[in-house]
């Protein structure tokens, strides 16, 4: 593990090297993680897909948002364009030149469609798992959800009824989660941030994989995605809800690791 300086903010980050690189000397694809808001962290990915992929002969990146886990908490700046930002500052001080493919859970899906439309050159696939393009309408569920989450947590009475229907870890999450939005202007900035100027459309060029439960209610985008998309695969998972990643973990490495071989295969052919 290793912290690097991404503007004015360090963060943590932890690379996975490929088990097998190319025997033919070719490029060895790169992955990079990115987690969602509040309760979460790179571990997320450590105990889920990290590894597998590793051991796939595939390059990985993983790194904590500003915020959260190692990186630093700042008071504010925590706009979109901040946390895509520090994905570049990532990359950059990294030494890393090649195309990534970028793979977002929930916010971290926001932050990797952001990321390819504002920086196209450095992206060879996006998957979003659970998570929508920071659209017009994403702002207005942001801003809903942050305020309510903001609000709620910081009730003990709350606190507690997770704790007995989720279990004692989901509730220190929380504690956790409350903890950033008490300290930060996290709920009023991430609202407020950058969108995709030109909607759907400045990710045309982009090949993307989407993958949603179908009743958390995120999979409604799919139509839109399918008919706005020109490279674009959806995956709607039966009886699922938001928690793909943690809940549906095989089923996930298994379609992630196809897409990027995939992709991996038509640019060596290029």
């Amino acid at each position: 593990m290793a912290k690097v300086r991404t503007g004015e903010i360090t963060t943590h980050v932890q690379r996975l090297p490929a088990a097998n690189p190319p025997a033919d000397g070719g490029e060895t694809p790169v992955v990079v993680f990115v987690h969602g808001l509040l309760t979460d962290s790179l571990a997320s990915y450590y105990f889920t897909l990290g590894p597998a992929f590793a051991a796939a002969g595939i390059d990985v990146i993983m790194y904590d948002l500003r915020g959260h886990g190692r990186s630093d908490r700042p008071p504010t700046g925590y706009r979109l364009e901040s946390f895509v930002g520090d994905l570049v500052g990532v990359l950059d001080a990294l030494g890393e030149t090649r195309r990534v493919h970028v793979v977002g859970n929930s916010f971290g899906g926001t932050i990797a469609t952001a990321f390819a439309a504002w920086h196209p050159d450095r992206v060879a696939t996006v998957t979003m798992i659970e998570s929508e393009p920071p659209v017009a309408e994403w702002t207005r569920h942001m801003a809903d959800g942050l305020t309510d989450a903001k609000n709620q947590l910081a009730r003990e009475e709350v606190i507690g009824w997770i704790s007995a229907n989720h279990g004692a870890h989901t509730a220190r999450l929380s504690r956790g989660a409350s903890r950033i939005l008490a300290t930060t202007t996290l709920a009023e900035d991430v609202p407020a941030g950058r969108v995709i100027d030109d909607g759907l459309d400045a990710l045309s060029g982009c090949p993307v994989l989407a993958i949603f439960g179908d009743e958390s209610g995120l999979s409604a985008q799919v139509p839109d995605l399918e008919a706005k998309l020109m490279s674009c695969r959806t995956v709607v998972l039966a009886e699922q809800g938001h928690s793909v990643l943690v809940e549906r973990t095989e089923e996930t490495q298994e379609l992630i690791l196809r897409w990027v071989r995939e992709h991996t295969l038509a640019e060596a052919v290029r």
